[in-house]
């Protein structure tokens, strides 16, 4: 059974810094492109981070640039996202995912979603 398990969330002040990690089982990532989406209440779910599968290019969404970063151990089947300076908008549940086609922003563009983390941030 392919699964994605995303932990690592939790409570932190603003300021502070989580590590997310997603951990897959019953595929091989190591030949996907992986994203990070998070969704706010009441809000769509919206693109954090992606990784080319051999981990040389990544993406970011504005709002993220310069405080995230996303990287992958394919040894390991694992994906990652550091977050640093976290703010109290950055609180929602993350989720990881595999890119099947289309555009990188989109999440309709991925597959194989984890059950989330949660992250809240308090001010």
């Amino acid at each position: 059974q392919v699964r994605l398990v995303e932990s690592g969330g939790g409570l932190v002040q603003a300021g502070g810094s989580l590590r997310l990690s997603c951990a897959a089982s019953g595929v091989s990532f190591g030949g996907y492109t992986m994203g990070w989406f998070r969704q706010a209440p009441g809000k769509e779910r919206e693109f954090v981070a992606g990784s080319e599968w051999r981990g040389g290019t990544t993406l970011y969404a504005d709002s993220v640039k310069g405080r995230f970063t996303i990287s992958r151990d394919n040894a390991k089947n694992t994906l990652y996202l550091q977050m640093n300076s976290l703010k109290p908008e950055d609180t929602g549940i993350y989720y990881c995912a595999a890119f099947v086609g289309g555009s990188y922003f989109e999440a309709s563009s991925y597959r194989l979603w984890g059950q989330g983390t949660q992250v809240t941030v308090s001010s």
